[in-house]
């Protein structure tokens, strides 16, 4: 009983609190209960406006966006177009080429891959590292290339040991095949894998990392007509990545095929010509301007640029000191020695301070000054006309001519035949060269022009600087009437369906300064020095074939010491260069042919025989032995 009233007792005490409790507290109660539900009611609302705007809104969106992550895209490269000579004979096609590439994600154990690649591909391994370093920021299901153009041996192991190697694997590339070896190489150029910065000025897409382009010459001038256009292959992963099935293929649009000007027989000529020296041959069509030929000594090693050149083969080009880099047809600045006195003939009878029959007086020597200028002959040419100065190269008969002409008429009628500036040849970084005036000595020396530099520039020495190509480009213009054509590289550019899409024609630039009755004083003069017994280009006299030309000795620096020592006793370095530029047939001119040896001390006996080389090939004329005179001038 006790037990049932003390609990009786509790309840009433509750009921009690209960009844007690105030109607303020319940309306806050209420309010609380209201607004928790209105939040949880507004939550929801946020939920399903949020679902709907990425079921519906978005819907189309993220569904692409789903697909994409299903489906990868993988670039295929396209096959570069073809390059050919003037008659569709192929100098450049494409063959395949194996790449050791790795997918990063297909890796477990990245380490050890790399550290079993640099063995097999006998490959530093900071050289690897490198390369996977500079590709971070790319996702890792893109391949990565680690080393390109492997031989069949390194290709076998690799595929022999394939499980050992996971994420490595082989990419077959289309890569281009020198089936002439060097032939043209400064010409035509070479490729490399594109850089950081040619990457960023890239606009489209057209270019990722890894892509190879054009670094040189026609490769890269042309590279949008030669690169092609990519192709795509879809394929669907899985959600780790892996490749399931191709779904789609496009198949890559090959470049187009380039026609060059080139006359592959004659380049092989030239090129075997200067196989033992350094310089340039250039043969050029004298009423087109189209280059027949373009050779520049020594030649680049094109194979050794497939893959990317190695550090130690840049640095061997860079350090050999007869400058494969450089393109001597165009980069190289000599001076023009003794082919100049044709500018020097052409503006005295221009200006009328000397005739065809103006006669001066070679000793041997001319004293001017504190000085004595010599001529090559050293017992002189004695009583001598202009013909007769051009064709033996007498230099005291331009010394007085020297004293007559104005430096800045020379430099007039120079600039009208294309000297001293250049040439607009579609290849790059080509050198101006340099004819000086006396407004240009002011600016540079601060000094005024002297007489005795006259004398100096008058026989294409002192601050005469030209390219191998303006003197060809000099000499179309004595052979074809005085029209400076542009030089021409490219014919015509063709698609994959054989259609010309690109058409190049002949550009006449400008006309020569002169007067026909004195180019033809000129031309009588060239054949005299290349038929006449004592002409100093007569080493690249033809049988029934009339050759016009003038040879060159530029003098390196004037060295006395050397004076009565044998070609051979001199240091290499301190050899006269050798000039010879002709053209031919003399009466209705077809080509002309221009060849500088870097230190081949004479014109007439070094350079004129490989001009008459491209000559005899060019007329289909069998090769004569070689002519063993002394040489002259």
């Amino acid at each position: 009983m006790k037990d049932h009233s003390t609990t009786l007792s509790s309840m009433q005490r509750t009921i009690t609190r209960i009844n007690k409790i105030d109607e303020a507290e319940l309306f806050l109660l209420k309010k609380r209960i209201d607004f928790a539900t209105y939040f949880v009611i507004f939550l929801i609302a946020i939920l399903i406006i949020r679902l709907w705007f990425l079921q519906v809104h978005k819907g189309f969106d993220y569904g692409r966006l789903s697909e994409n992550n299903r489906i990868r895209v993988l670039n295929i490269v396209a096959p570069r177009g073809n390059i050919m000579d003037q008659h569709g004979i192929p100098i450049i096609t494409n063959r395949p080429c194996f790449n050791v590439i790795w997918i990063r994600e297909d890796a477990p154990n990245p380490e050890i891959v790399i550290k079993r690649l640099s063995k097999i591909l006998n490959e530093d391994i900071s050289v690897l590292l490198d390369r996977i370093r500079a590709s971070a920021d790319n996702p890792r299901y893109m391949p990565l290339r680690l080393k390109e153009d492997i031989d069949w041996k390194t290709l076998v192991f690799i595929e022999n040991n394939h499980f050992n190697l996971p994420g490595v694997r082989i990419e077959v590339l289309p890569t281009r095949e020198y089936l002439h070896g060097d032939l043209a190489s400064h010409l035509i150029g070479y490729l490399g894998e594109i850089n950081k910065e040619e990457l960023q000025e890239s606009k489209g897409g057209i270019y990722q990392g890894g892509d190879q382009l054009g670094k040189m010459g026609i490769e890269k001038l042309q590279e949008q007509y030669l690169r092609g256009e990519k192709g795509r292959s879809l394929l669907e992963v899985d959600v780790h990545g892996f490749e399931q099935r191709q779904i789609e293929l496009e198949d890559p649009l090959p470049g187009n095929d380039l026609y060059l000007t080139i006359d592959i027989e004659l380049q092989k000529i030239a090129e075997e010509a200067m196989a033992d020296k350094a310089g340039a041959v250039i043969a050029m069509d004298v009423n087109t301007g189209r280059i027949l030929a373009m050779a520049s000594s020594p030649p680049l090693n094109l194979q050794e640029f497939i893959g990317g050149i190695s550090s130690k083969s840049w640095k061997s080009l860079l350090d050999n000191p007869l400058h494969p880099l450089t393109n001597k047809a165009i980069q190289g600045q000599y001076p023009p020695a003794s082919i100049y006195k044709i500018i020097s003939a052409l503006a005295g009878l221009g200006e009328e301070i000397v005739t065809p029959q103006t006669v001066f007086y070679c000793t041997g020597s001319m004293p001017f000054g504190n000085r004595n200028y010599r001529c090559w002959k050293k017992n002189g040419h004695g009583a001598i006309s202009l013909k007769r100065a051009l064709a033996e190269s007498c230099d005291v008969y331009f010394y007085q001519l020297g004293q007559k002409l104005n430096v800045d008429t020379l430099a007039k009628y120079a600039a009208s035949f294309g000297l001293g500036q250049k040439t607009g040849i579609e290849l790059e970084n080509e050198k101006p060269g340099l004819i000086p005036t006396a407004a240009w000595k002011l600016k540079e020396y601060k000094e005024p022009w002297q007489e005795g530099e006259s004398l100096s520039i008058i026989i294409g020495q002192g601050f005469d600087l030209v390219t191998p190509l303006q003197v060809c480009q000099m000499m179309t213009a004595i052979a074809n009437g005085g029209i400076i054509y542009r030089p021409q590289l490219i014919e015509r550019i063709v698609n994959i369906d054989d259609m010309i899409i690109k058409e190049f024609t002949p550009i006449a630039d400008s006309r020569a300064l002169v007067l026909p009755a004195n180019l033809q004083v000129i031309r009588d003069a060239l054949i005299s020095a290349v038929n006449d017994e004592h002409g100093t280009g007569e080493q690249a006299k033809l049988e029934h074939i009339t050759v016009a030309g003038k040879t060159g000795t530029a003098q390196v620096v004037h060295l006395s010491q050397n004076k009565d020592l044998a070609d051979e006793e001199i240091p290499y370095k301190y050899r006269d260069h050798a000039w010879f530029s002709c053209f031919a047939p003399a009466e209705k001119p077809e080509i002309a042919v221009t060849v500088l040896i870097e230190h081949g001390s004479h014109g007439g006996s070094v350079a004129g025989p490989i001009a008459k080389k491209i000559l005899e090939k060019y007329f289909n004329i069998p090769q004569a032995p070689p002519n063993t005179k002394q040489p002259k001038g």
